[in-house]
């Protein structure tokens, strides 16, 4: 593990920029993200970092890093030329996450879990991209009525249950670059380690989120202290919702380490 938050080239603007554009070559799916729910917490960037493999650093906005948890809806979930089955292609993901860049200063996602209701979903992301997939038991209640309705989220996991509630707001837009919602939300690579350690990036593509406030949020924090994280002394300190986008996911790519030319 790395005991430094100082090493490597920390993202410029302008990497966080160019990583909106859309990679050459073709995807190795598609689906959609919809009802998405993503609740940060500030966390101590080197408990962090102590967390984190070899060759990747934690990304910090204004010297604070972030944990979060994001609970959405996937539909249409397929292989490029593929058609959508409904009944395996669409499901729900809750996943525990935190912000990282690798030497090159390209940022992503690190997960520390994935949790879906679909076995065929947990088996397929685990083998084919090493990502730490787990079958969970997920409900999701959204009521038909529009935006000023609750949606509501349950996940259950080793015995305990977490929730979260909220009521969408009016729309915010897409969040400007160089703000926290951007810095949070607007991310699109991610990376994963085989168990050799060799790290892996997978890009995607997609607009940037439409943006909407969260009111009324009521939230469990289980799933942090089921990643190994102690329990938060406050609550959580940002929340934002989407109703979604349109994904296209790229093949993954080797991350060579120590070497800062940035493949974004």
């Amino acid at each position: 593990m790395n005991s430094t938050v100082t090493a490597g080239l920390k993202p410029t603007h302008q990497q966080r920029l160019e990583l909106r554009k859309e990679p050459l070559g073709s995807p190795i799916m598609l689906q959609d993200w919809k009802d998405l729910l993503f609740v940060h917490w500030e966390w101590d960037p080197a408990e962090i970092q102590r967390t984190l493999p070899d060759g990747l650093f934690v990304d910090t906005f204004k010297d604070k890093a972030y944990l979060g948890i994001v609970p959405f809806k996937v539909e249409g979930a397929r292989a490029q030329g593929m058609p959508v089955i409904p009944a395996l292609s669409n499901f729900l993901e809750l996943n525990v996450r935190t912000y990282v860049h690798d030497a090159a200063g390209c940022p992503g996602i690190w997960f520390y879990s994935l949790e879906c209701n679909s076995w065929i979903a947990v088996r397929a992301a685990r083998r084919l991209f090493s990502l730490p997939y787990e079958y969970s038991s997920l409900g999701m209640e959204l009521d038909p009525r529009g935006d000023a309705t609750p949606v509501s989220y349950t996940a259950k996991r080793s015995g305990r249950k977490s929730e979260f509630v909220y009521t969408r707001l009016a729309l915010a837009g897409e969040a400007a670059p160089e703000s926290l919602e951007f810095f949070l939300v607007e991310r699109y690579a991610l990376y994963t380690a085989s168990v050799t350690g060799q790290l892996f990036r997978l890009r995607l593509h997609h607009q940037p989120y439409p943006l909407r406030g969260v009111g009324g949020l009521k939230c469990t924090e289980e799933l942090l202290e089921l990643n190994g994280f102690s329990p938060p002394t406050g609550g959580a300190c940002h929340a934002i919702a989407s109703t979604g986008v349109h994904v296209r996911i790229f093949p993954m790519e080797e991350v060579i380490p120590k070497v800062a030319i940035s493949v974004c």
